[in-house]
Order: C-alpha cells, then structure tokens, then sequence
C-alpha cells in the first residue's frame, strides 16, 4: 500500500491511499485517520493491523473524493490541494557510512583536515555511526524548499532510503529522505555534527509511505539523484541498496539500546551517492531523488 498526506484548502489535512495514480481520501470515510501517525497509532502500531484498516476503508472513498496524483504533486500552496510530508515523525534518526564509497569518500576529505581514517573507523568497527536528524518542525514534504544554512558554503544533498518504526522495533514502511548536512561545519570538527545536520529544511521525506508488504526485499532498490540549476542537470548519481553493509536490524539494535524510541520513528539508513564538493547546494537549485518502489522526492533549495 502507498500512503500520502495531502492538504486541501476546504477540508485541511488528509491521508490518501494511492493506486493506480489516484489518491484516495481515507479521511472522508475515516474522520480518524487524518494522518498517517494517527492510523499508525489506532493499528497499535502493527503493520498487519495497518494494512487490515486502510483495505476496509479503502474501498468505501465516494469518488467525490478520489484526486489525481498530478493534481497534488504541486508547490505547496494553501489556495490549491498539495501533498504534505507522508508523516509528522516524532524523531527522525540517521546513520552513515553505511556504504563503502561514502566512507571512501568522506576520508579522503577528512585527510585534508588532517582526521584521516576517522570515517573509515567507523566502517570497519562493530558499532555504525548514528545521529539524531529532525523533528518534524524541521522536516518538508515534496516540492517543499530545503534548507542551506546561512553559515554554510558547502551543503550537499544525501539521497537516502528510510524506514518507519512501529511497535516492538517493526518496520511498517519504507520512505525517501533527503539527508542534507552542512559538510563544511562537520569536516571543521567532528563535533560540529548536530549543526551540519539539523536545522531548519535540514530533512526532506516523500513523497509516500509505502508499507513493508510493497517492499519484499528492501536490500535490492535502485536510487538515483540529480540536481538541476537553472533547468539543467549538474549532477546525477546512483547506487543500489543492496550495497549497505549493515542490517537494518542491526541498525535498530544499536537505536534501541537503552534509548526510547517513540512510535512513527523515522529512520534513514545511509548514502551511497557522494556529490562531488564543486557541485555543492546554492540557492535555487532542485534535488531529485528516485527510488525504486518508492516514486521521486522533488525538492527546491533555499539559502536561509
């Protein structure tokens, strides 16, 4: 199953369930289901239960409430119906160096700082890198601006797969995240990490959920990106998610260890696409990201 949120000026925030390129308005048969934590939370947080709910109300949408997906994949406007960020996540959680070419590539610009190998370590050793990303303050949805920090002159866009957590550490769904992080705070001092990634349009997520049963084998996705400047392609990359080298189970072993994590967790599991420094984020420019079985996440980007 694929699961929007959307926004329309009449009836404010819905949850639609999409197939066959239109959205259906879950909310108009299901008052409760106004967003997908609060379906989330009524299924208790189980994917089997979720699921179970969205087909029984699936199937009563009057087609007064039926949208065309191209009619919400739009600028966020209040005075037009647009799709919102797929969820509200109470936290939303990263890891990195996850893949061999980022850790490659992240040490050779960490040697120039004289902090050689300390990406490599975190390869190579039994505990992954893991950091707190966003709120959902923080987050945007398709179309929304990301951010570029006023401090930074190095940004650059992070083309991730990410998860949802349910109850007792299950994976519901699968999302895009765009991880974006101020590399130039970060390469200054590894300390420095909280402000390379969160702040305000740090963290972009859509363009749906899409549920765990839609996704069988979630280590076999292609990922692309590319941005655009000016209406012309500058960069475009891909990889695969079969080349993360860690389990996402081993991921949330390490995320649940003696930290509480609340229900509806976003979690992003990494980059293997490295855009190269002179192709850093300015003002204007957009980010694409495609992954298989998940749609494209389309992003402005906005110098703040």
């Amino acid at each position: 199953m694929k699961l929007v949120q959307f926004y329309t000026p009449d009836q404010g925030m819905r949850l639609g369930l999409l197939y066959d390129g239109l959205v259906h308005d879950l909310t108009e048969v299901e008052p409760a289901y106004f967003s997908f934590m609060a379906l989330l939370e009524s299924a208790g947080g189980q994917a089997a239960t979720l699921e179970r709910f969205v087909r029984e109300k699936g199937a009563r949408v009057p087609e007064q409430a039926i949208y065309e997906w191209e009619e919400l994949d739009r600028v966020p406007d209040p005075s037009f119906p647009h799709l919102l960020v797929p969820i509200f996540s109470p936290e939303v959680w990263g890891f990195g160096v996850t893949y061999r070419r980022s850790a490659e590539t992240r040490d050779a610009d960490h040697q120039v700082q004289n902090m050689a190998n300390i990406y490599n370590r975190v390869y190579n050793s039994e505990r992954p890198e893991c950091f707190f990303k966003a709120t959902a303050a923080r987050c945007v949805g398709p179309n929304g601006h990301i951010g570029i920090r006023s401090d930074s002159e190095l940004t650059a866009t992070e083309p991730e797969l990410a998860f949802i957590l349910g109850a007792n550490k299950e994976i519901v769904g699968y999302t895009i995240c765009n991880d974006v992080s101020a590399w130039d705070l970060e390469r200054r001092n590894p300390l420095y990490l909280p402000q390379s990634k969160i702040y305000a349009g740090c963290c972009a997520l859509g363009p749906m959920v899409v549920t765990a049963t839609e996704i069988p084998d979630p280590y076999s996705l292609g990922i692309s990106c590319r941005i655009l400047r000016g209406g012309a392609e500058i960069f475009s990359g891909s990889t695969n998610s079969g080349l993360i080298g860690r389990t996402f189970e081993e991921l949330n072993e390490y995320l649940y260890r003696d930290n509480p994590i609340p229900l509806g967790t976003v979690v992003s599991t990494g980059t293997g696409i490295m855009v190269p420094n002179e192709l850093c984020l300015r003002d204007g420019d957009t980010v694409e990201i495609l992954i298989e079985g998940i749609g494209r996440l389309s992003n402005p980007v906005r110098k703040l």
